[in-house]
This record gives structure tokens, sequence and C-alpha cells, in this order.
């Protein structure tokens, strides 16, 4: 990831609306702010949510809270638990996220 130089600042997160996305099941809330090509969110997954699509963009999340079950399309899975991070980059593998008891996660892409 490049980061085009960008002024200092603070993001209250709890400032930021949330969007809804609903998900194959469940629903994701995302707190989002945009900085040029960098998209930094605060996302919360409703427990039992799945995500409605194979994901082929980069991120690196940082999960704050509960748990989330990541698969990527060849059947392979990881799991990532608070204090835990996890990085793809762009286009390969896809992948797609599962919470089964419901996750917040910090998100940069």
């Amino acid at each position: 990831m490049k980061m085009a130089p960008l002024p200092m600042s603070v993001i209250d997160w709890e400032k930021v609306a949330p969007e809804r996305h609903p998900g194959e099941t469940g629903l994701a809330l995302w707190r989002t702010c945009t900085f040029g090509d960098l998209r930094i969110r605060m996302v919360e997954y409703s427990p039992g949510y799945l995500a409605d699509h194979w994901c082929p963009k980069g991120h690196v999340i940082l999960c704050l809270e509960g748990f989330l079950d990541i698969e990527i399309a060849d059947g392979t899975r990881h799991e990532l638990r608070p204090g835990q991070t996890y990085h793809v980059g762009d286009g390969d593998p896809p992948h797609r996220s599962r919470a089964p008891e419901g996750a917040r996660l910090f998100i940069v892409d």
C-alpha cells in the first residue's frame, strides 16, 4: 500500500454515521473515512454474518472484538481473534468473511 501525503487527523468513530451493508446472512455496519485512494473503516458484523460476495480487494484488518472466520476461494480457512491482524493484497486470493458470534474490525484498504 502506498499512502499519499495527507494531513494529520483524528477520527472520532462515534461521530461517523454507519452505513448498512446486508450480507448473505446478517448485517455489516461500516463507519468509513476516505482520504484519496485510502479507505479506513470501523466495521461491526452482526452475529451470524456471512459476506454476500467473494472479495478480490486487498485489506489490512485488525480484529477488536469477536472473531472472524475467513474463507479463501480454494476452501482454505483462517480464524482471526481479538488482537490479531491479517493482510491480503489486491487480486488473488478471493476471500469472504463470516462472523458466527459477531465481530468488530478496524480495516484499512
